[in-house]
């Protein structure tokens, strides 16, 4: 009996962290969205040795997006070389940047970002995803954001 118990224990921790993980979480707070925009031009390379980076989710050639949304980006190696998911940066563009990467630190592996329901205020918003290859080669993409109401 005490090992049943002891079972259905474990069965419910189970279920309680994955309804948790089903819950929308914060990527961008409502006071960050309120920070005054990244002013000046940014400037990227031309070459692309370095890591290709594809989103996959949300759709951002759409007019706008409605929140929650579930952020999924893909990271593709060049030549054979392995993404350092410890070297992924993610961060939203505004006057002062705020780094992202610790509230997505779970979500980022070699193979990309998955991040579920994933919070946004209404809004246009820009965000920086740079990754690098183990030979510290480097790619930076810009998602540029609608949210909707």
């Amino acid at each position: 009996m005490k090992k049943k118990n002891q079972i259905i224990g474990v069965i419910a921790v189970v279920l309680a962290l994955g309804s948790a993980s089903l819950q929308a979480a914060p990527l961008i707070t409502p006071k960050e969205a309120q920070m005054p925009a990244a002013s000046g031009e940014l400037k990227t390379r031309g070459i692309a040795r370095g890591p290709g980076i594809k989103v996959i989710s949300p759709d951002v050639t759409a007019p706008e997006i409605k929140g929650p949304f579930d952020l999924k980006v893909v990271f593709e190696s060049r030549g054979g070389n392995k993404i350092d998911a410890s070297a992924v940066k993610v961060t939203y563009l505004k006057a002062t940047a705020v780094d992202l990467t610790p509230r997505l630190k779970d979500a980022i592996t070699e193979n990309g970002i998955d991040f579920a329901k994933a919070e946004v205020p209404p809004g246009e918003h820009s965000v920086k995803i740079t990754v690098k290859d183990v030979d510290g080669r480097e790619s930076s993409t810009v998602m540029n954001l609608v949210v909707g109401k």
